[in-house]
């Protein structure tokens, strides 16, 4: 498991667009209206606009994702361990995700990347 991805949901994404720019001294790499996606590394901090999640959505809240190379294994794996997943794997339009909660309610997603 690897880090992926950090996704932060905010009614700024100009401006906090603008101050990942400077702290990393880098430009996005995938800019857009409601979006911006920075390179770090392996990984990408990923600016979302917040909004109100129709019922069926995923929830619009910051989130840690982890690349995985086989999704269903892993979260067999972790169901194994006693740890609980929220939203099984399923097919979304930037690939195959699940997501989960760790004790503290911080919601993790786990990806399935080709590696």
């Amino acid at each position: 498991m690897n880090l992926h991805e950090v996704t932060i949901f905010t009614d700024k994404v100009d401006s906090v667009a603008d101050f990942y720019q400077r702290l990393l001294d880098a430009k996005p790499s995938h800019p857009e209206d409601r979006l911006a996606i920075f390179k770090v590394g392996d990984a990408n901090i990923l600016i979302h606009a917040r909004y109100d999640p129709a019922p069926g959505w995923l929830p619009c809240e910051n989130h840690v994702c982890f690349a995985v190379s086989d999704l269903d294994r892993a979260v067999a794996q972790l169901e194994h361990r006693g740890v609980t997943v929220e939203i099984p794997p399923r097919e979304y339009e930037w690939g195959r995700s699940a997501y989960l909660r760790d004790p503290d309610s911080h919601l993790l997603e786990l990806h399935q990347c080709t590696q």
